[in-house]
């Protein structure tokens, strides 16, 4: 056999071989999608230049960073790659075709990663001790765009983190993550199950704040401490009587005209951000004292 021969036939198996893997690294990231090959590899994947820029900055986890040079444009996204490669994450570069396998995005930039998890078991220092914006506990709930658009708002007010309890969707679904625009990264995340929620409660003392439309007291007739934890029912139901049960305070929303409840997440914002107004007013107050 001549060299040539044997050179082309060894570039052909070369390129094979890199397409094997290509393939491969296609469909683990594809794996991604779904919540059980999420939880199996404990990571979930981000993409555009703008969140993977977050991500970096946040101190995120990161396994491996996915580009598609070509699909790159503008300085931004040139700076994120730059940053991206600066974590010291393995980068795997693919070409259009196959990062657009991997996309759930209409407009491709180019630029994408793999997260390790980040969670706190409830047992493992989490307390509202000194925890000036109080934590958010949601119970069943069920929709990722709901969740991403709360974790927006705990982000915003401050809240120390998320208390995940029953079966509430994966906050790493791709709808969660895009609708959260990077607040993922801010809070702690913990799962536990409504009766360990409730033993933690009595163990450490938590004011636990929760609403029904079934008491008079209204969410701007109570005093909110430093330290207290909002939590949320499902979507459809609201709180059960057990979870009301579990409240230290209950209050409830006033509405007229013919809607029998609010989104989830618009009711989660107002008491929210009624917390927030009061703790700044407290804040304020004691700057002019001092």
């Amino acid at each position: 056999m001549s060299l040539q021969r044997r050179r082309t036939k060894k570039t052909a198996a070369s390129k094979h071989d890199a397409r094997a893997d290509t393939l491969a690294l296609v469909k683990q990231l594809r794996q991604l999608r779904s919540r059980s090959g999420r939880e199996q590899t404990q990571t979930y994947y981000i993409e555009g230049a703008r969140i993977v820029a977050q991500a970096i900055q946040a101190g995120a986890d990161i396994t491996l960073g996915v580009i598609a040079p070509e699909l790159v444009t503008g300085e931004h996204g040139q700076q994120t790659i730059t940053a991206l490669r600066g974590t010291g994450a393995p980068i795997a570069e693919l070409d259009a075709d196959a990062f657009n396998g991997i996309s759930f995005k209409e407009n491709l930039q180019g630029i994408g990663a793999v997260i390790r998890f980040r969670e706190t078991a409830l047992g493992e220092g989490v307390t509202t001790k000194n925890a000036t914006g109080g934590w958010l506990a949601l119970d069943n709930v069920g929709n990722p765009g709901n969740l991403g658009a709360i974790m927006r708002t705990c982000d915003a007010v401050g809240c120390s983190g998320l208390i995940l309890l029953g079966d509430t969707v994966d906050p790493y679904h791709p709808a969660a993550v895009r609708a959260s625009m990077g607040s993922l990264f801010a809070l702690q995340i913990v799962r536990a199950n409504f009766n360990e929620f409730v033993e933690w409660k009595h163990t450490h003392s938590a004011v636990v704040v929760g609403t029904t439309p079934d008491v008079q007291q209204e969410y701007r007739d109570v005093v909110y401490p430093n330290a207290y934890v909002l939590l949320m029912g499902s979507e459809r139901l609201g709180l059960s009587i057990e979870q009301q049960h579990a409240c230290d305070i209950l209050v409830r929303i006033p509405m007229v005209g013919t809607c029998d409840s609010l989104n989830l997440g618009v009711a989660t914002s107002i008491i929210l951000y009624e917390a927030f107004h009061q703790q700044r007013q407290k804040q304020a107050s004691q700057a002019d004292v001092d």
